[in-house]
């Protein structure tokens, strides 16, 4: 009798060429968030090497990656900036974890089930189209802006749309040749030989590209010096001679700062920016989720606060779950945590082993990986089908999409949601009551009002305006009956109209709620 074999196993033909690609992405987005946040670029490679490793264990999400996060780089660089130290801002860090821990432990994470769907699809959407135009610079060898950045306005004083025209002037044709060499690589390999045999499903396009790059690097420069990609425009993953000099890239919290009111300020700063993207990315997620697996929240809250303890203590940046590391790890066929856990383990062991060799990897490479992950999120399949469900789901989503590239992600979010609460009040209001109009008998018209199941203060508006339009001559039923609740302030509008109803020529019959007794006025 054959014995199952443990899930991990199972699915390791899966998740390991995942895994490789997430690393692939992973590896410049650290560096390029830990340089916009004006910390050490080694310290963008330890919240991503925790961000796998711890984070990836403790946490339940079967496919969501954590790491670095771009929508904190604004926060870490003003953080160091007034505290003045990296060290004291790694204070902050920890603490934040400790707060997440406790969020957790006060079942914070259940906030998420409160996001609209169509709001998470926006913000995926939305995502998707910024890492398309953000990654079209970089593919033609113009790296001004950093990887990862997923706002409108730029440090290099551009913006999203300005940058497509701005690169013109420095377009590299050798790193056109690799972008589209690598992306043609991707495309042939995921879309024509995966489905044909089971090798090609195993060893991703994505990898093959970044091989591609890598070859080129080595071998073109000395045929073709003017189609060579320039220094800085390859991966800069920090060099150790030694074992020793790499233990010196870590920092270290300076405790001794624990007193400072400031720190933690920043310290709660993080905690509820950081639960936040975590807990709209863990949606977003389970949302791509083949399998539809459903993410506790709570947990995730715990696991990321352990795993910013642990990045504040050996020098790293903030961690959070983040959706464009989960979203390469979707589509790369990921099935498991364990996809994300050894990513953290490739990021360790290559940044620890083999620095040089990652520093051959063109970025234009990454730039095509990311270009795909970019156009997967925002199909046009996914428009159609929001727009046929209505207006409803079609306006939060497309105004989602908006906020999201025309100003930064938390913005974005908020800007749908704010739209999305409004489709609600207003549907709220249209749906306090069902309105039944009899024929009319001997000038007399009949009316009954069914009041819905739950009626709040939000529908007096719309249940005052049908009361008030009622004509001279009416009977008036107003059921009660089926409502659990109605707020005293629907109740005070229709006594005061009962009241008044003799003199516009109005007769008032009331059903009860419960004993559905019948009161005539």
């Amino acid at each position: 009798m054959k014995t199952a074999k443990p899930e991990f196993l199972s699915n390791l033909k899966y998740d390991l060429p995942a895994s490789i690609v997430v690393f692939f992405v992973a590896l410049p987005l650290c560096m390029g968030i830990a340089l916009a946040s004006g910390a050490p670029l080694f310290s963008g490679l330890i919240a991503g090497i925790v961000g796998g490793i711890v984070v990836g264990s403790l946490s339940n999400s079967s496919l969501g990656v954590s790491g670095p996060a771009a929508g904190l780089a604004v926060i870490v660089l003003n953080s160091i900036q007034s505290l003045g130290a990296f060290d004291i801002f790694l204070v902050a860090v920890v603490i934040g974890g400790v707060i997440q821990l406790l969020l957790g432990m006060l079942k914070g994470g259940t906030i998420a089930y409160y996001f609209p769907s169509a709001v998470i699809k926006g913000m995926l959407a939305g995502i998707g189209i910024i890492i398309f135009l953000k990654q079209i610079p970089h593919a033609f060898g113009y790296d001004a802006d950093y990887e990862g950045d997923l706002a409108f306005a730029q440090t290099d004083g551009q913006n999203t749309i300005s940058e497509l025209a701005n690169m013109l002037n420095y377009v590299s044709y050798g790193a056109i040749i690799v972008s589209v060499s690598a992306l043609l690589i991707i495309l042939v390999w995921d879309n024509l030989l995966a489905p044909r045999h089971k090798f090609f499903r195993l060893l991703q396009g994505a990898f093959v590209a970044v091989a591609f790059g890598i070859g080129y690097q080595l071998i073109i420069p000395a045929y073709f010096p003017e189609l060579a990609i320039e220094p800085r425009h390859l991966v800069s993953v920090p060099v150790s001679e030694n074992f020793n000099e790499f233990l010196h890239l870590f920092s270290f919290p300076d405790f001794s700062q624990l007193t400072n009111s400031e720190v933690w300020v920043v310290a709660i700063t993080l905690a509820i920016v950081a639960s936040l993207e975590t807990l709209l990315s863990v949606e977003a997620t389970d949302k791509l989720d083949p399998q539809k697996r459903v993410t506790n929240t709570n947990r995730e809250l715990l696991a990321q606060g352990v795993g910013n303890v642990v990045s504040g203590l050996v020098g790293g940046l903030p961690v959070t779950q983040v959706i464009v590391r989960s979203s390469a790890n979707i589509q790369s066929g990921g099935r498991t945590k364990l996809s994300a856990i050894v990513h953290g383990f490739l990021l360790l062991v290559c940044v620890l082993t083999i620095p040089h060799i990652l520093n051959m990897i063109p970025l234009a490479v990454l730039a095509s990986v990311l270009l795909v992950v970019g156009y997967k999120l925002a199909k046009p399949a996914l428009f159609k089908q929001m727009f046929q469900l209505g207006w409803a789901q079609f306006l939060p989503f497309v105004v989602t999409i908006l906020g999201i590239v025309f100003t930064d992600l938390l913005k974005g979010i908020a800007i749908g949601l704010s739209v999305g609460v409004l489709v609600l009040l207003r549907n709220s209001l249209k749906n306090s009551h069902f309105l039944h109009k009899q024929a009319v008998n001997n000038g007399q018209q009949s009316v009954k009002m069914t009041l819905a199941e739950e009626v709040t203060f939000l529908n007096k508006g719309a249940i005052l305006k049908e009361l008030t339009n009622l004509p001279p001559n009416t009977n008036l039923t107003i059921d009660m009956s089926k409502s659990t609740h109605i707020d005293y302030d629907v109740l005070e509008i229709i006594d005061n109209f009962k009241k008044t109803a003799d003199s516009k020529g109005v007769t008032v019959t009331l059903i009860n709620r419960g004993d559905e007794q019948t009161v005539d006025y």
